[in-house]
């Protein structure tokens, strides 16, 4: 089982549109079983697969969300009989992924995530890694993908250390840029406080436009950049309006009649493959 983290700094760098279709190339075209993780407070992949009736549905009929994999606190259980009770943390072989389709299957984002407070030492940070181990006893997954906050926080350290490479979407902009090298400090921290040690398994330049200078300045600096320099995925996810629009309406990559963006993601989707099953 292989687990890559899509990370940057900064948000509006298309990470959980690459992360959903990377996830759905590999269990589609690849014939790879895929688990997508939703650790996005925002949970914007889980709205990318579901739509918001069937998303709220699922929840009201008591399907788990990524925060039954956080909350360890116990619960209060009401009985007409007994009176209240406490209730311990939901078992992890009982908190089971929503079946998206054949091969791919999605632990979804949950708003509620905000509520539960991630105080250092509690050891909350683990837990995702910890699910991730019990969630494939007897299973052949062959990959998990992480879409992890824009942000630095406890959730993407729960991220990184669920993981055992990390993948940078950027745009080719310079505010985009800089967050790969601050991205460079979360990781270096991650192996000093955690003793965990994460592979790069690269940069894929993301909503690109291969015309202009500043996608030119992009790859010039990445070249010349002493750790970067060779982590460019050779392809790149070109900008498409369909693609967004799509995306609303649940549709991916592969969905759309956006021919570009199909190869560009099957490179990539291959290219990810070739750097890290070894």
């Amino acid at each position: 089982m292989i687990k890559v983290a899509m990370v940057n700094m900064k948000g509006g760098v298309a990470k959980t549109t690459l992360a959903v279709n990377v996830a759905d190339y590999l269990s589609r075209m690849a014939k790879k079983r895929v688990l997508l993780v939703d650790l996005d407070p925002q949970f914007n992949a889980t709205q990318c697969l579901f739509s918001p009736t069937d998303y709220a549905a699922a929840k009201a009929s008591g399907r788990h969300t990524i925060t039954a994999v956080f909350d360890d606190s116990p619960h209060a259980a009401i009985s007409p009989v007994t009176g209240a009770a406490a209730s311990s943390a939901i078992p992890f072989s009982d908190i089971i992924p929503w079946h998206l389709k054949d091969r791919y299957d999605v632990l979804p984002g949950d708003l509620e995530l905000y509520r539960l407070d991630m105080t250092p030492g509690q050891g909350r940070e683990y837990r995702l890694k910890r699910y991730l181990e019990e969630y494939s006893k007897g299973k052949n997954i062959d990959f998990v993908i992480i879409d992890t906050p824009p942000t630095p926080s406890h959730w993407m350290m729960s991220g990184l250390l669920a993981s055992d490479y990390y993948l940078v979407p950027v745009r080719p902009e310079p505010l985009s840029r800089t967050g790969i090298d601050l991205l460079r400090g979360v990781i270096g921290r991650c192996a000093t406080n955690y003793g965990h040690n994460i592979e790069c398994a690269g940069v894929v330049l993301t909503v690109t436009d291969r015309r202009t200078t500043v996608f030119d300045d992009a790859l010039d600096v990445l070249s010349k950049d002493p750790f970067w320099k060779d982590k460019k995925f050779k392809a790149d996810l070109p900008s498409r309006t369909k693609i967004a629009k799509a995306q609303g309406l649940q549709q991916l990559i592969l969905d759309t009649d956006v021919q570009d963006a199909k190869l560009a993601l099957a490179q990539i989707a291959n290219e990810l493959i070739s750097r890290t099953e070894k």
